[in-house]
């Protein structure tokens, strides 16, 4: 049916078309010959073609566009006529003897633009008649483009200021009531439209009657391009007269399309001295018209309009436009109680854009309006919407990208109230936001209530907003998620201690809620931050003022123990195991032996209860001896329980390679360079005996098992260590011992059973070129390498 229908319309206009170019072609020969009354009787027929109701309006266009260029024509031939001396009088009579009100009316209207340019009548005289005699068609479709087409042909001879057709002091006036009167019957039409036809084709008519509204809306164009319109007009006349018609019409389409035009066609600088008059007009429109969209739109220019230029800004102060623009939101909501929440912030996204525009230093107008969006909010919850969420993100970003800093808006009162009603991973999204402004604009957040402020507004990022994890989360966006935290926290920072240890107070009480899946992330910089302040203490005296409130190094690391312990729980052992002796180092740095001597020890109960994996145990035992090694602060019996346990350690590791090198690195634990104290020539010496013992006794597994010795890698490696602390000065290294060690490698290295090996040979033969180097040194260095043969 519907398929028939289109083709049907389709023979129609080419029918329409057919007969429309016939008759043009005898008007033409009547134009050429100057046969005025032939010319009128064709252009008459032609124009009858016009008078269809089967077309639709979009179809209906083609045929009059086609009309409308043959008019043109007819109009330059009328112009001829008036030359040669044709009374433009007779003629504007002439042409109403046409048979049918139509054509009658379109050749009224092309006649009656060159009787005004004849300027033989005055210009408002015709153009009022033209108007009033337009009424004898009420068909809405031909009346529109009727009326349409006296707009466009008229636009050009308005008796504006400064037009050639101005006559009295009246004139704008006149050309002002005519374009209004234009309008309004046109909007009538194009209201009347939706009541033509039945009901089931109602939404076919609303998508045509969409298509023409541009026809409706060019009057408001022509209005707003009238020089003589003035800010007093505007304000007497012309808006309380389309306002009028635009509110009464009670047409959803109409309402929300001319409002919208009348925002766009008129300067920025009338909307704003009228805001009383225009904002009165929204709450009397129809319950379904997207006011939203409309009102947004009015706030964005006015936005615009402000920052185009600071000198405008008294203007806005003095109209009062922010307490207006409110209450009218307030007025709008209360008068549509079906408005979707979407709406609702929308509509309160857009003021909060223009009060940061306007009034950027009134942060109470900014809270105000957060404020009132919370409570019409108010009872609503989490919001599932999509659209809304992104909405209230937009709303909560306004803030944070105009001011560039989130201390500005953490003053906001309101905005941590706004977040509640986002939903778990739309709260995240705000969060890592409010992350970014902070890294991008380096912002110093310095005082423990901020902090606290900041992180309840960050508590999506921090912990479980529903009480339970959510499995689902991708792990490399929790990942990023978690670094942007870890990264926040290293930037939280006071000059003064005590603000500084609340600050890290404030922090640890939040991320310790966060679940042992985050404490591996959060854990760390919240250590290091604490082991910052630390060293900002180093050597002041405990309680110079004897307060006991005061922070020492002593109370810190009693909060650290207990916030590293809490890693047990994930558990991250081997992190844990970092941290202490991290921990062990600041300490040792403050000369806090008890303190340190308690990280070591569980450092070590980690190492010994918690680490199983081979290679795990590898790194935390080389950690281990590192940090053993640099420590000074312990007493003769502490370090050597804590380096006996090492060296324990050191011999029980899984692999025979693994053992060497850590019992060989366990020889530094025994010789310290800048401690005179710590330097046990003997105990190095067994060390690096064990070390060669451990060895060989690899070459000799590699040998049972695969049938060759392996390579001479962990001889190289310890060869090394002899050099090092033989040139240190340990008397128990000899050159008896090194001499014998480089035949050893040798020899190992020309066996046919020792596995080829390039890395192992070019160490060796670059470990012989170290020692020929310090025999060309000459000196006492050269001395002592002198006896090595190599």
């Amino acid at each position: 049916m519907i398929a028939d229908g289109v083709e049907d319309e389709e023979k129609w206009l080419a029918a329409g078309i057919a007969g429309l170019q016939q008759n043009a072609f005898y008007m033409h020969r009547a134009l050429d010959s100057n046969n005025l009354r032939d010319a009128l009787k064709y252009s008459a027929q032609m124009l009858s073609e016009l008078r269809t109701s089967r077309l639709s309006p979009h179809k209906y266009y083609e045929l009059y566009m086609r009309a409308f260029d043959e008019l043109r024509k007819l109009e330059m031939f009328f112009k001829e006529e008036t030359r040669r001396g044709c009374s433009i009088i007779d003629l504007y009579e002439l042409v109403q003897h046409a048979g049918n009100i139509l054509p009658r009316l379109y050749l009224l209207c092309t006649v009656g633009c060159v009787y005004i340019k004849t300027k033989e009548a005055p210009a408002k005289d015709v153009l009022k008649d033209l108007v009033e005699m337009c009424r004898g068609i009420q068909h809405p479709v031909r009346g529109l483009f009727l009326r349409s087409y006296l707009a466009q042909v008229s636009r050009d001879k308005l008796p504006d200021i400064g037009s050639e057709y101005e006559g009295d002091a009246d004139s704008v006036v006149d050309a002002v009531e005519f374009v209004l009167q234009n309008f309004t019957e046109m909007n009538k039409l194009w209201v009347r439209m939706q009541h033509q036809g039945p009901a089931r084709e109602k939404e076919k008519r609303e998508k045509e009657r969409s298509e023409l509204r541009d026809l409706v809306g060019k009057n408001l164009h022509v209005l707003g391009q009238i020089e003589g319109v003035d800010l007093d007009m505007y304000k007497d006349t012309v808006l309380p007269r389309v306002l009028e018609q635009v509110v009464n019409c009670k047409d959803e389409l109409a309402q929300y399309y001319l409002m919208d035009c009348i925002i766009q066609v008129f300067p920025d600088e009338y909307h704003l001295q009228t805001l009383d008059v225009l904002l009165g007009a929204f709450p009397q429109l129809q319950p379904t018209v997207d006011i939203k969209t409309v009102l947004s739109r009015l706030m964005e220019r006015l936005s615009n309009y402000a920052a185009s230029s600071a000198d405008v800004l008294p203007e806005f102060l003095q109209v009062e436009a922010f307490s207006k623009l409110n209450n009218a939101i307030g007025k709008v909501i209360e008068a549509q109680p079906d408005m979707p929440t979407l709406g609702v912030i929308t509509l309160y996204s857009s003021l909060l854009t223009f009060t940061l525009h306007v009034h950027p230093e009134r942060l109470d107008y900014a809270d105000q309006v957060l404020g009132a969006c919370v409570k019409k909010l108010s009872g609503k919850g989490k919001l599932q919407d999509n659209k809304a969420t992104k909405q209230i993100v937009a709303l909560l970003s306004a803030p944070l990208e105009k001011y560039n800093d989130i201390v500005t808006a953490l003053k906001l009162s309101n905005y941590p109230r706004m977040m509640e009603y986002l939903d778990s991973e739309t709260n995240k999204v705000m969060a890592t936001v409010i992350i970014q402004s902070i890294m991008k604009n380096k912002t110093r957040i310095s005082t423990a209530d901020r902090v606290e402020a900041l992180f309840e507004l960050i508590k999506g990022l921090i912990k479980d907003l529903d009480g339970s994890p959510d499995d689902e989360v991708d792990e490399d966006d929790f990942k990023e998620e978690q670094n942007s935290v870890a990264r926040l926290i290293q930037m939280l920072y006071n000059d003064d201690p005590e603000e500084m240890f609340k600050i890290i107070c404030t922090v640890r009480k939040h991320i310790l809620a966060g679940g042992p899946k985050r404490l591996p992330f959060t854990v760390p910089p919240l250590v290091y931050s604490s082991l910052k302040l630390v060293r900002q203490l180093q050597g002041q005296e405990e309680n110079p003022f004897g307060e006991e409130e005061s922070t020492t190094p002593k109370k810190i690391f009693q909060l650290l123990n207990q916030t590293v312990e809490t890693l047990s729980n994930v558990p991250a052992p081997e992190l844990a195991l970092q941290l202490y002796l991290q921990c062990a180092e600041a300490a040792n740095d403050c000369d806090l032996e008890p303190v340190a001597y308690e990280f070591f020890t569980q450092a070590y109960i980690l190492y010994e209860e918690e680490i199983s994996d081979s290679r795990a145990q590898v790194t935390a035992i080389h950690l281990i001896i590192g940090t053993l090694q640099r420590m000074h602060v312990f007493g003769v019996e502490n370090r050597d329980t804590l380096t006996h346990k090492a060296t324990g350690y050191s011999a029980k590791l899984l692999k025979k390679p693994d053992q060497c090198r850590a019992v060989y690195a366990c020889s530094h634990l025994f010789w310290v360079d800048d401690q005179d104290n710590i330097k046990d020539g003997e105990r190095v010496l067994l060390c690096l005996k064990r070390a060669l013992r451990i060895a060989n006794a690899a070459q000799q597994m590699s040998n049972a098992a695969r049938g060759s010795t392996g390579s001479v890698t962990l001889f190289v490696e310890i060869l090394n260590k002899y050099l090092y602390f033989y040139e240190k000065g340990n008397p128990q290294i000899n050159v008896a011992a090194i001499q014998s060690l480089i035949e050893l490698i040798t020899t190992e290295m020309q066996s046919e059973t020792s596995t080829p090996d390039p890395a192992a040979d070019a160490f060796f033969a670059s470990t012989l070129r170290y020692i020929e180097f310090q025999k060309q040194k000459g000196g006492a260095v050269g001395e002592k390498y002198e006896p090595i043969k190599v």
